[in-house]
Parts: structure tokens; sequence; C-alpha cells
């Protein structure tokens, strides 16, 4: 049989070999060891014919490759006794390690394929949350401040059940702290000016609550509303801020 093998095809003697046994549809549990044996050998003749420098590693398992052809060739009565643990199949030892790499090539295929995959994913990077909470600017006017804000807000989020996994359900539409920002300023414009802080959402979903959120701080560092609370406990109110 003739074989024509390119050096780079293969990563290791191992991968050669098993390469060699499915292509002679052989069970890697009964390899026929002096078929696989020669083909191999003809493979290392023909990198030395082609003047290429054959790896170390490819000549140790021609080795064992011959060293096992030459104990299934032998009548076992010649078979010195401490090899009489492997009478039974020579062979075992390298389908071992056959089967070990042939799991571990199938893995790497698996995270490969997984890898390409996820190059094809394009994310964009989470805004720091931050740059919103870190504003000097912000209006508000009798008994509130930003920590209160955002403790009321976690309250009402308790309220809601909104610590449990939020909806996460892909839509279609995407909620941006843009288009949020537009919808309170609709919503201002039509309660005349003012607006329950709770009731900018109605929407209890982790994208709304977050866009919402963030929108109303932008729009406060802004100078478009103000955050009102005249006393502790009481309703928190987000009103237009109007020009002196």
């Amino acid at each position: 049989m003739d074989i024509e093998f390119k050096l780079n095809e293969f990563s290791g003697p191992l991968d050669l070999l098993l390469h060699l046994i499915k292509q002679n549809k052989m069970d890697i549990m009964n390899i026929e060891v002096e078929k696989i044996t020669d083909q191999y050998m003809a493979y290392l003749s023909q990198q030395e014919k082609m003047n290429l420098e054959i790896a170390s590693e490819y000549l140790v398992l021609a080795s064992e490759l011959l060293e096992i052809k030459s104990k299934l060739l032998l009548p076992h009565e010649k078979i010195l006794e401490e090899d009489l643990e492997e009478i039974d199949d020579p062979r075992s030892q390298l389908v071992h390690r056959l089967l070990e790499y042939q799991a571990y090539k199938e893995i790497t295929k698996v995270l490969q394929d997984k890898e390409n995959v996820r190059k094809e994913i394009y994310t964009k990077t989470p805004d720091s949350f931050q740059k919103y909470v870190n504003f000097s600017d912000i209006q508000f006017c009798g008994d509130v401040n930003l920590d209160d804000l955002i403790l009321a807000f976690r309250g009402y989020l308790e309220r809601k059940n909104a610590t449990k996994p939020l909806n996460t359900k892909v839509t279609m539409k995407e909620i941006t702290v843009t288009s949020r920002r537009h919808d309170i300023r609709k919503l201002l414009k039509e309660k005349g000016g003012k607006v329950s802080f709770f009731e900018l959402f109605p929407v209890v979903s982790k994208e709304y609550i977050v866009a919402t959120f963030l929108a109303i701080l932008e729009m406060a560092k802004n100078q478009e509303l103000v955050i009102v609370q005249n006393n502790n406990f009481d309703e928190i109110i987000c009103e237009v801020a109007y020009a002196e």
C-alpha cells in the first residue's frame, strides 16, 4: 500500500498512528499491529527519502511498534518470564494511550468549534455605573440625596419581588438609556411636568429598570428634571427643571 503523507499533517506520532488505524478501518481495541507497523515505518522511510528530519518521538513509537510486533510473532513459550503479564495482549498499553489521545483530540475540536462560534459574537462593553452615580451636579430638593434615592429604589424592587431573577427574555426592541429619556420626557409632558419616581418603572425587567434608573440620573445631571422629596419618607417626585 502506497502512503503519501506530509510531515506537517500530524501533530505527533499518536496522531499518525490513529490516522492509519482509521484509514484501515480497524477496531482500535484490536489493532493489526503487523500491518500498522509496516505502514508506520513506510511513513518514516518516506520522510528520509525527502531528506526531512524525523522527530525523535516518531522514532520512539516506531521502536515500540516493532517490539509489540515481535512479541506477537514469537511463540509464547519463548517469551521471558518477566513478560508473562503482557502475554494476553502486548498492545494493551498502546491502545490505552491511543484512546486517551483520541479523547483529548475530540475535546480539543469541540473547544475549537466553540471558539470559532464565539469569534462571530460581538458584545458591547458594559457601561460603568459609577459615571452615572458620581454626579456632583444632580439636582435634589428637600430631604433627599442620591443615597436616599438608591435606598428607596431598592425597597421598591423588593416590593416588586425584583430581587429574584428578573425577566431576561431577549426582545426584538432594545431598551436603551436614550429611549427611556425620551419616554420620561413624554410622560412628564403628559403629567403636567411632575410624576412619581416609582411611576417611571411600569415594567419590571432587568433591562428596563437599569435603563430607566440611569436615564433619570442623567436627566438630573443635565438639569432636565429635579428629584424632590419634601420630608423624610414622603413620596419622591421627579419634576421638570424650569429655568429661572
